[in-house]
C-alpha cells in the first residue's frame, strides 16, 4: 500500500503500482535515473568562535527611578527561573544574565526565546503585585521595556464629576 498526495489530501491506494516492488514499501528507482550522491558530513565550527547568538535587553528605567521595582531582585529572579534544557538553575555558560544600572541583559549561546523573557517578566510583576500598573512592551527587535499603563485624564474627571 502507498499513500499519494492528491489535491492536498492523502489518498490510500490498494492496488499495486510502479512505486511498490515485490511487496516492500520502498520507492522504485529506474535504472535510467542518475545515481544518488552520498552527502559528506558537515564540519561544525567550534562554539567559542561564534560567540553569543541571542542577546536581549530588558529596560527597567521608569519603575526603578520611581522606586517601584528593584532591579537586583529581578535579576536574581531571572537567574533562578530561566530554564535551560528543561531545568531551572541550570544556566552554566550557556545563558548569562547581567545588570547594568536600569537595564538587564540576557545573552545565550543556545536558541533563546524573547517571548520567554516576556513571560518571566510578567510572572515577576504578578508576584510583586505590579502587574496592574506596569506592562511589558517591545521597544525594538531585541528589547523589552516596562511602561506604565496610560490612564486618560478625561476618565478621572468624569468619575469625580459623577460623585
Amino acid at each position: 500500500m502507498c499513500y499519494h498526495i492528491w489535491q492536498g489530501r492523502f489518498k490510500r491506494r490498494n492496488r499495486r503500482h510502479s512505486c511498490v516492488t515485490s511487496g516492500s514499501s520502498f520507492h522504485f528507482r529506474s535504472p535510467n535515473m542518475a545515481p544518488l550522491k552520498q552527502r559528506r558530513p558537515t564540519v561544525s565550527r567550534s562554539k567559542s568562535k561564534r560567540g553569543a547568538a541571542w542577546k536581549f535587553t530588558l529596560d527597567l528605567t521608569h519603575p526603578v527611578e520611581d522606586g517601584i521595582l528593584d532591579s537586583a531582585s529581578f535579576e536574581t529572579f531571572l537567574k533562578e527561573r530561566i530554564k535551560v534544557n528543561g531545568k531551572t538553575g541550570n544556566l552554566g555558560n550557556i545563558v548569562q544574565v547581567g545588570r547594568m544600572k536600569n537595564k538587564i541583559n540576557v545573552t545565550s549561546e543556545k536558541q533563546f526565546s524573547k517571548r520567554y523573557l516576556k513571560y518571566l517578566t510578567k510572572k515577576y510583576l504578578k508576584k510583586n503585585n505590579l502587574r496592574d500598573w506596569l506592562r511589558v512592551v517591545a521597544s525594538d527587535k531585541e528589547t523589552y521595556e516596562l511602561r506604565y499603563f496610560q490612564i486618560s485624564q478625561d476618565d478621572e474627571e468624569e468619575s469625580e464629576a459623577d460623585e
